[in-house]
């Protein structure tokens, strides 16, 4: 039970940094904040994240040239070009890597607002970092694990960010439904998004690529979206008044 409960927890939260400040914030600019609560996001997200450590900076220029480029031989993380996902991952991982390291090989319009602060990006991409964040997730495995095949989830921890990437960049450009009409291949790949907060309405998504609500159809339930209204509501963030325009 402990095991599950972590596993869970764990899955949410950090998809809940990635959908909400590395995807809808930092790459699209849905809503803005103040730099006190970037910083507090950019700090929750390597709590949640852990080992699998996102740079809000490089995914937001990484998924802008997704949505620039998509499904061509430009585009990042596109099915149309790799064999299997294990290779789309790996094409990903070193296009992340150029764009984290190499900043000016990246277009300036692509680059522009997103969020960087260089501290807490050393901190999450450092090994010592990844590597005692996946410990401690093995420490907890040793003291609650109660069946051999629990262990069989920790390496989705170790995973995390990646695994809820390609969820999305490999599965939903092969599999599900689409609203729209778009030049590449998205599509929802679930009709009630349960699993993924929002981000398997990938065809209303590049369709819509300024929207904060992912959800179209009455029963296409986005479940950021209401925490984006409590903290519009409560002042933490300021939804756009105009959010349904593309990020350029």
């Amino acid at each position: 039970m402990y095991i599950l409960l972590f596993f869970v927890a764990h899955w949410y939260l950090s998809l809940f940094s990635q959908t909400f400040f590395l995807h809808r914030y930092a790459a699209h600019q849905m809503f803005t904040m103040s730099k006190g609560w970037e910083r507090f996001f950019y700090v929750f997200t390597w709590i949640t994240q852990g080992s699998s450590f996102l740079s809000p900076y490089a995914y937001g220029v990484m998924h802008r040239l997704h949505h620039a480029y998509a499904d061509t031989e430009n585009d990042p993380h596109s099915p149309s070009f790799s064999e299997n996902l294990f290779d789309m991952m790996w094409k990903t991982k070193n296009r992340y890597n150029a764009i984290l390291h190499h900043p000016d090989i990246v277009e300036p319009k692509f680059r522009k607002n997103v969020p960087n602060w260089p501290l807490m990006e050393r901190i999450g991409d450092n090994w010592l970092s990844r590597v005692g964040w996946g410990t401690l997730y093995t420490l907890y495995y040793i003291h609650f694990a109660t069946s051999g095949w629990e262990y069989l989830l920790l390496p989705v921890h170790y995973l995390m960010g990646p695994v809820h990437g390609v969820v999305i960049n490999w599965f939903a450009h092969k599999y599900g439904y689409t609203n729209f009409k778009v030049n590449d291949t998205a599509k929802n790949l679930l009709p009630f998004d349960f699993l993924m907060m929002g981000e398997s309405y990938h065809n209303n998504h590049h369709k819509l690529g300024g929207r904060a609500n992912f959800g179209v159809k009455w029963w296409e339930f986005d479940p950021t979206y209401p925490v984006i209204l409590v903290l519009n509501a409560v002042g933490v963030v300021k939804l756009k008044k105009n959010n349904d325009l593309n990020y350029m």
